[in-house]
């Protein structure tokens, strides 16, 4: 078995929880996703983003609208919906009895 693979498994599961907490803070524009999501080490390839985004979108979990950028192309902010908020919080209740599960297990010796 490659540790490897599971580390990435492992990060890609996390990864729509991750993402949904930070845009549940307020609009944010990809690029500013994908530089906190680097620096938390949370994803090496930033085209793993780009899907994800459109399947919260399907999903009606987020939104996101188009602003003229004075540098360039249009941006495009994304922000939370209120189905979205809702699901967040599923996870953020699923994370915490995990973590709470995982530290049971991995405290003993």
């Amino acid at each position: 078995m490659n540790v490897a693979n599971t580390q990435i498994q492992m990060r890609k599961g996390l990864l729509e929880f991750c993402v949904l907490h930070i845009i549940s803070r307020g609009e944010v524009y990809t690029s500013d996703l994908i530089e906190e999501l680097t620096q938390a080490q949370m994803i090496v390839v930033e085209g793993t983003l780009y899907p994800l985004l459109n399947r919260l979108k399907s999903a009606s979990l987020v939104e996101y609208r188009w602003v003229e950028s004075e540098s360039g192309p249009p941006r495009k902010y994304y922000s939370i919906t209120e189905e979205g908020k809702s699901f967040l919080g599923t996870l953020s209740n699923t994370w915490d009895s995990l973590v709470n599960s995982t530290l049971l297990i991995t405290s003993k010796n």
